[in-house]
């Protein structure tokens, strides 16, 4: 990859308004981008050289790390390009809802050299669809109320 090409990639990943991630095999913050900083609360030095623990709530940590841990091994996964959900955690302890993709990097070898996300905080988005559920439930509880009176 030529130089200009770096600087674009880096560009692109210091511009999105997504958060751009990156950790090595053993699941070590390696990237961590301004959008990074403002979503999750850390600030690239507090981030880099980190576990990803930082943002993964301590309910998921397992299942996480038995997941990356076989991706790693394999350089495979079974999520492919499908837009993932999870939970995470910001700096002062609260948690947002995200959606990501993922990538796999391989070093010039070939060999998995970590993986790569986009991450976007879709909390607000999430909090919405969760009332509008709960409006919908209500409606249909009162309506199935009105049916049983008749």
């Amino acid at each position: 990859m030529s130089d200009e090409t770096t600087a674009l990639y880096a560009a692109i990943a210091e511009g999105v308004p997504d958060a751009v991630i990156f950790a090595d095999r053993e699941g070590i913050i390696r990237l961590w981008s301004p959008a990074a900083e403002r979503m999750f609360g850390f600030t690239a030095a507090e981030a880099l050289g980190r576990s990803l623990d930082l943002i993964i709530p301590e309910n998921l940590r397992t299942r996480h790390w038995e997941g990356y841990r076989q991706v790693m091994a394999t350089g495979e996964t079974s999520y492919g390009t499908k837009l993932l959900t999870a939970p995470a955690l910001r700096a002062d302890g609260s948690r947002i809802s995200t959606e990501f993709s993922m990538a796999l990097v391989r070093d010039a070898a070939g060999a998995m050299a970590g993986s790569g996300a986009i991450i976007r905080d879709v909390t607000e988005r999430w909090q919405k669809e969760k009332e509008l559920k709960a409006r919908l439930a209500e409606l249909e509880r009162r309506c199935g109320a009105d049916e049983a009176a008749r």
